[in-house]
């Protein structure tokens, strides 16, 4: 399966944007599916993650209340809302996917078998 990430950009603090990752070459209903972001000089971090079901979803307490993460199946995407940004969100922001994960291994980055190509989100204030 092959995912692109798309919907970053540059806004300002207080300012909203929605990520989307489009699968393609398999259909990632019964994926589970996670963000994550790599900001300029720090390592790669859990976002949020949807388990294959969509009923259950899991967040960093950074983005919690602020973040939605939700999954389009007849699209075959997944999406991330990201409301009340701020600079510390400034971030490459990749989607990752994987057949086999299970909830408790959600934010583990190595849980992912296919990673999208990251899209840049810049946050000024």
């Amino acid at each position: 399966v092959q995912l692109q990430a798309s919907g970053g950009g540059s806004v300002q603090a207080g300012g909203s944007l929605r990520l989307s990752c489009a699968a393609s070459g398999r259909t990632i209903s019964n994926y589970g599916m996670g963000w994550f972001r790599q900001a300029p000089g720090k390592e790669r971090e859990f976002v949020a993650a949807l388990t294959r079901s969509g009923s259950i979803t899991n967040y960093a307490d950074s983005v919690k209340g602020r973040f939605t993460i939700s999954r389009d199946n007849a699209k075959n995407t997944v999406y991330l809302q990201m409301n009340s940004l701020n600079p510390e969100d400034t971030a490459v922001y990749f989607c990752a996917g994987d057949e086999g994960i299970i909830y408790s291994r959600t934010k583990n980055q190595l849980a992912y078998k296919y990673w999208g190509q990251g899209t840049l989100v810049t946050v000024s204030s």
